[in-house]
C-alpha cells in the first residue's frame, strides 16, 4: 500500500488554492458572514489551520497507538479555536503552509505497514491512514469551495 499519485498531488498542492481564490477580493470581504452563526473566509481559514495540526496529532496516534478512537472534531468544543480566528489572515495562511509541510513530511514518510494502521471516526468507523488521508484533503476541498463561494458570491455585501 502506499500514497497514490491523486493523493499525493493534492496533499502536496491543494491547500495553495486558497491564496489564489482571496488574492484580488477587498479584506472586508473576508469578513462577511453568510447569515448570522455562519463562517466567513476567515473563520474557514482559522478552521483549516487548527484542523490540520489536530489532524497531525491523530496521524501521529494512530502511528503508536493500537486502533486509537476520535470523536469528530468540532470547532465549537475546541478551546483553542477563537485564538486561531483572532489570527490575521496573512498568520493563518503561514501556518497552513507550515503545518502541511510538516504533515507531508510525516506522511510521506511512512512505510507501507504504517499506512494500513487503523484509527477508528466515531462516524466513519475503522479507517487506514490512506484512507484518512482521503478525508483530510476532501474535508479540506469542502472548504476551500466554501471559501471560493464566499469570495464570489454577489449577493454578499
Amino acid at each position: 500500500m502506499k500514497i497514490y499519485t491523486s493523493l499525493h498531488n493534492r496533499l502536496t498542492n491543494q491547500h495553495l488554492a486558497i491564496v489564489e481564490i482571496i488574492a484580488k477580493i477587498p479584506a472586508d470581504r473576508i469578513i462577511i458572514s453568510p447569515a448570522v452563526g455562519k463562517w466567513n473566509i476567515h473563520d474557514n481559514l482559522a478552521h483549516l489551520a487548527k484542523y490540520q495540526i489536530i489532524f497531525i496529532e491523530r496521524i501521529n496516534k494512530i502511528v503508536k497507538e493500537d486502533m486509537p478512537h476520535f470523536d469528530r472534531y468540532k470547532a465549537a468544543d475546541d478551546p483553542d479555536f477563537e485564538a486561531f480566528q483572532k489570527w490575521s489572515d496573512s498568520d493563518l495562511l503561514t501556518c497552513l503552509h507550515e503545518q502541511r509541510l510538516k504533515l507531508n513530511k510525516l506522511v510521506f514518510s511512512l512505510s507501507a505497514t504504517d499506512l494500513e494502521k487503523i484509527g477508528v471516526h466515531k462516524k466513519y468507523g475503522a479507517l487506514n491512514i490512506l484512507q484518512w488521508l482521503e478525508f483530510f484533503v476532501l474535508h479540506e476541498a469542502h472548504h476551500l469551495f466554501t471559501i471560493f463561494q464566499l469570495a464570489n458570491d454577489t449577493e454578499l455585501q
